[in-house]
């Protein structure tokens, strides 16, 4: 079955986890019917900042205005299956653990752990305190998934794009992908 898929991307740094996600997407076309993506004000600036363009408006998803609750995900009935935040500020963690739906980001959110589907935060800033903590134990406890965007090496990646995918690919694995990519124990060619 195809899979409908929300992916919102916070102002947190980090944007070229997005662009690798989109790059992966792109990649398993064939196995999503949907993905709907909302961006943050701050997330549109961090990339340009980051990342030096607008490339993420050339990718054939379908983008939806922060406060636009009209978006078909902002309701349980759309039967959207799986929400990504990446990556995702401590600000918007914050308010997804504690119910606070204020634009259509969160909003979303909330339908996924309230329908009981996947949620899955790639958490970006560095260090955790107590607060963070909290709240990611409040996700997880609500069915969300934190994983932190903290990349392995051990795939030995030669550009930021590829360590960025060590984290992509590990997500879309949790996701319920199926996606050719670096295994541990398993020879490469």
């Amino acid at each position: 079955m195809k899979k409908k898929l929300v992916v919102g991307i916070t102002g947190a740094s980090g944007s070229v986890y997005a662009k690798v996600l989109f790059d992966r997407l792109l990649q398993l076309q064939q196995q999503w019917l949907e993905v709907g993506v909302v961006m943050s004000d701050n997330a549109v600036v961090v990339w340009e900042y980051e990342l030096g363009n607008r490339s993420f408006a050339e990718y054939p998803f379908t983008f939806y205005e922060k406060n636009n609750f009209f978006a078909p995900f902002a309701s349980g009935s759309a039967k959207y299956d799986t929400m990504i935040v990446c990556p995702c500020s401590m600000g918007t963690m914050s308010r997804i653990a504690h119910g606070f739906s204020d634009d259509l980001l969160t909003r979303a959110a909330d339908v996924v752990l309230k329908e009981r589907r996947r949620l899955i935060l790639v958490v970006r800033d560095a260090p955790y305190g107590l607060i963070q903590l909290q709240n990611m134990t409040t996700i997880t406890q609500c069915g969300g998934i934190i994983c932190p965007a903290s990349p392995s090496f051990y795939s030995r990646p030669a550009s930021f794009e590829d360590l960025a995918a060590t984290i992509v690919d590990r997500v879309l694995d949790l996701a319920g992908f199926d996606l050719k990519g670096y295994r541990w124990g398993e020879t490469t060619q």
